[in-house]
């Protein structure tokens, strides 16, 4: 029983090594206690999330650069439904996500034009995306946040990833997710076919 308790907390301390950084370290560092608990009992509040923006607030606008070379601007999209997913190489909960993401949300409406998702890829170089990508197999492009500025403008700096943000047509967020959490990924696929339906 002494050996099953020792290895169960061994089992229980790596699960709490979550998708952290900082920038001082660009690395997998365990999420807040808080963080760790929500996961296995409830959906994080909106106070967990750390979350700089909310519902209902203008998409802060940005220019991204993407590995090819070309820069998009958040604020040239206006008129689409546009996904943003933070991510990075060493985080194992972007990795379970962005298969996901792949395959119910790019897959779906890649070809629309009324469509936009992007990852944006936080603190790393190209060489990280392109591991990235090959590891989960996406197909959908990634920008690069080489110091994260564009996560500090809807997040705390030192705050985790994966997270999303849903933004309408008119560039007003309207879902932030956090974690990948099934639940509340199948209400962010929902909304953003309802939104996409709307004429």
């Amino acid at each position: 029983m002494r050996k099953f308790f020792i290895l169960y907390s061994f089992l229980a301390a790596g699960l709490l090594i979550s998708c952290t950084a900082s920038s001082e370290k660009k690395s997998a560092v365990s999420d807040t206690p808080s963080d760790s608990a929500a996961v296995a009992q409830e959906p994080l509040s909106d106070g967990d999330r750390q979350f700089l923006v909310k519902v209902g607030d203008q998409a802060p606008d940005f220019t991204m650069e993407l590995p090819d070379g070309s820069h998009v601007t958040l604020s040239s999209l206006r008129g689409k439904v546009v996904m943003l997913q933070f991510t990075a190489s060493w985080c194992g909960v972007c990795r379970k996500e962005m298969p996901h993401i792949e395959s119910r949300i790019w897959q779906r409406h890649k070809n629309n034009p009324e469509f936009a998702l992007y990852g944006v890829d936080r603190e790393e170089p190209v060489e990280k995306i392109q591991e990235l990508i090959e590891a989960t197999g996406v197909t959908y492009p990634i920008g690069l946040d080489p110091d994260a500025g564009i996560f500090g403008l809807y997040a705390e700096k030192k705050a985790g990833i994966t997270r999303n943000i849903i933004i309408d047509r008119e560039g007003k967020i309207v879902m932030l997710t956090r974690l990948f959490e099934e639940e509340e990924f199948e209400r962010m696929v929902n909304l953003i076919d309802s939104l996409l339906s709307e004429s």
